[in-house]
């Protein structure tokens, strides 16, 4: 058997004035660093001690990691990080507000941007600033590496070859491996792992800040999962991510008083 911890990073700014994220470095609310705290009071109280740490090159997935591996006093272990891992990028959406997106384009193309499996938003043109081939981290990946839109799809295909070439040789290693990741790029993962249908993963939402534990067999199929903490907790938060978007009046991201509602 094989423990696998999947954690989603703690809320971001951007996450809490509820735009589009992607490859954005938007830091850490304080209720982002509270999440991830907790999330390494969680690890401990279970006595699931971590042997390596895979993030993103995001520094809200970093510092997630960091502050739950302090409270675990595990910030020793030795990291590995992978552009793989990045958030899915999300075009020309990228910094726009969500409602203000829905409001414009109507909540059925809305929803096709957002959830679809292979439909990807609008793209950026490689002038754009916010292109990743602009930002010193991706500066020695191949250009056609580098993307201007993506949908799940699209991350699927990115993040599969790290986990097989390089989280699941940790994980027949012996291993216990923590990924502290993004909402898409972990939804790729947990498709992968729980074998969810294209249209299916749609449905599929994964609160910031909880711990999901897997444990694998020896082919690294999934014997079981489960979220670490309070299931009311892990509800509500999953619950906000599938409202962004939603008019706060109407029981949108925003109207959820701890502003648990990010989407990347």
């Amino acid at each position: 058997m094989s423990t696998l911890i999947l954690l989603r990073h703690g809320q971001s700014l951007w996450n809490q004035q509820d735009l589009f994220t992607g490859w954005f470095d938007s830091p850490l609310t304080p209720q982002g660093e509270d999440e991830a705290r907790e999330a390494g009071r969680l690890l401990l109280a279970e006595g699931l001690l971590p042997d390596i740490l895979h993030t993103s090159l995001l520094n809200r997935a970093i510092r997630t990691a960091n502050l739950a591996l302090e409270e675990a006093d595990l910030l020793w272990l030795p990291v590995q990080r992978s552009w793989r891992l990045n958030e899915r990028h999300y075009g020309d959406l990228q910094g726009k507000n969500k409602a203000e997106i829905k409001a414009e384009y109507g909540e059925d193309q809305f929803k096709i941007w957002r959830r679809s499996f292979d439909t990807p938003p609008p793209p950026l043109p490689e002038n754009d600033e916010r292109h990743p081939s602009h930002d010193r981290r991706y500066e020695l990946l191949p250009p056609d590496l580098l993307p201007n839109a993506e949908c799940l799809k699209d991350v699927v295909v990115r993040v599969l070859p790290y986990w097989h070439d390089v989280i699941a040789a940790d994980l027949r290693a012996g291993r216990m491996v923590l990924v502290a990741a993004h909402g898409n790029s972990l939804r790729a993962l947990v498709k992968h792992l729980d074998v969810i249908g294209d249209a299916e993963i749609a449905e599929l939402n994964i609160p910031t800040g909880v711990p999901l534990v897997y444990e694998l067999d020896d082919h690294l199929k999934t014997v079981s999962s489960r979220y670490l903490g309070d299931a009311d907790e892990v509800a509500r938060r999953a619950e906000a991510v599938a409202n962004q978007g939603d008019d706060p009046a109407k029981g949108g991201a925003e109207a959820i008083p701890t502003d648990d509602a990010p989407e990347a």
